[in-house]
C-alpha cells in the first residue's frame, strides 16, 4: 500500500533555483515519486512513496521552506504508485492565472469545512462555481454547480467578472489551489462573500461519507489512477493515448478506440502526421515497458 500526500502553501518564496535542488535532492534519496509545483507565492505539489518516507520527505520539504506547516494538505492510500517519476517544477505562479498573489494585501479568507459546505450549498441565492476545467467537471461535480466552460485557468478571470460584488460565492476545486487563486483576485476586485472548499474535492471525499455525500460522479485526479470514486477507490476512467483526455472505460469497446492512439472523442479528428506520431509513441512506450 503506496502513500499519496497533496499540499501547497502560498508564501513568498525566493531563491526558487536553490530550493528545487534541495527538494530533489531529499525526494530522490527517498525515492518518491511525484510533481512539485515551485513558484515566488509558494509551493504546491503531490508526492506518492511509502508511509515513512512521506513522512520524512515533509520534514525535509518544511525544513528547506523554513516552515512549520502547509496550509492544506490531503492524505491519502493507494493500492498503485500514481507516479513513475519525480519532477520539480519552477514556475511565474503557483497556479496560472495572471493574477500575481498580492501578499500586503492580506484578507481573512472564509474557508468552509466538508460539514459546513454541505450546509452552505444547500441555500438559495448562492453561486456554486466549480473552478476547474469543463472535462473534470462532466467527470463529477456537485448538484447545481454552474460550469464556467473555460479552456484554461488564464481565462477564469473573464468568467468571473460576470458576478455582483454583493453576492454570495462558493468555488471549489480539486484540492484547494486553484480557488485561493481565484479568491484572492476576487478579493482585489472587492468582493466579500467568497467562500471555499477547504482542501477542495480530496478533502471533502475524504472527510464524507460516501452514502451522505454531496458529490455526483467522479473526480479527475492528474496521476495514472485518472478518476477516484466517492469511497476513494480508483474510479471507472483511462486516459485516450490520442487526445490524453479522460475516457469512461465502456467506451473503450468502441470500435474508434485504438489503445494509444484513439477514442470516440477523437478518432474522426486525427489527421495523417498524428497517427503517425502516436503509434510511434505508444510502440516506444511498449518496448519500453518490456
Amino acid at each position: 500500500m503506496f502513500e499519496i500526500l497533496s499540499f501547497y502553501k502560498i508564501s513568498k518564496l525566493n531563491k526558487l533555483k536553490i530550493i528545487k535542488k534541495n527538494i530533489l535532492k531529499e525526494t530522490n534519496k527517498l525515492d518518491i515519486k511525484g510533481l512539485i509545483i515551485l513558484s515566488p507565492e509558494g509551493i504546491n505539489g503531490t508526492i506518492s512513496g511509502s508511509h515513512k518516507k512521506i513522512k520524512l520527505t515533509i520534514t525535509k520539504i518544511k525544513n528547506i521552506l523554513s516552515i512549520d506547516r502547509f496550509d492544506i494538505q490531503n492524505k491519502f492510500n493507494s493500492k498503485i504508485l500514481p507516479y513513475s517519476k519525480n519532477k520539480v517544477k519552477i514556475k511565474d505562479e503557483v497556479v496560472p492565472i495572471n493574477e500575481k498573489i498580492n501578499f500586503k494585501n492580506f484578507f481573512n479568507k472564509k474557508y468552509l469545512s466538508p460539514k459546513k459546505w454541505d450546509k452552505f450549498i444547500s441555500k438559495k441565492n448562492i453561486k456554486l462555481i466549480d473552478a476547474r476545467k469543463p472535462f473534470e467537471y462532466k467527470i463529477g461535480t456537485f448538484k447545481n454547480a454552474l460550469n464556467p466552460e473555460t479552456k484554461n485557468f488564464r481565462d477564469f478571470k473573464n468568467y468571473l467578472s460576470k458576478f455582483n460584488k454583493d453576492e454570495s460565492i462558493g468555488m471549489f476545486c480539486t484540492g484547494g489551489i486553484r480557488c485561493e487563486k481565484a479568491s484572492n483576485y476576487l478579493n482585489n476586485k472587492g468582493f466579500k462573500n467568497v467562500y471555499m472548499l477547504k482542501g477542495g474535492i480530496l478533502n471533502y471525499l475524504n472527510k464524507t461519507d460516501p452514502k451522505k455525500s454531496k458529490w455526483n460522479g467522479e473526480c479527475f485526479v492528474f496521476d495514472k489512477r485518472v478518476t477516484i470514486k466517492k469511497n476513494l477507490e480508483i474510479g471507472n476512467y483511462t486516459v485516450c493515448g490520442g487526445c490524453r483526455m479522460p475516457l469512461h472505460k465502456k467506451l473503450t469497446k468502441s470500435k474508434k478506440y485504438k489503445v494509444g492512439l484513439s477514442c470516440p472523442n477523437c478518432f474522426d479528428k486525427l489527421t495523417n502526421d498524428q497517427i503517425k506520431r502516436f503509434t510511434m509513441r505508444h510502440n516506444q512506450m511498449i518496448n519500453s515497458k518490456k
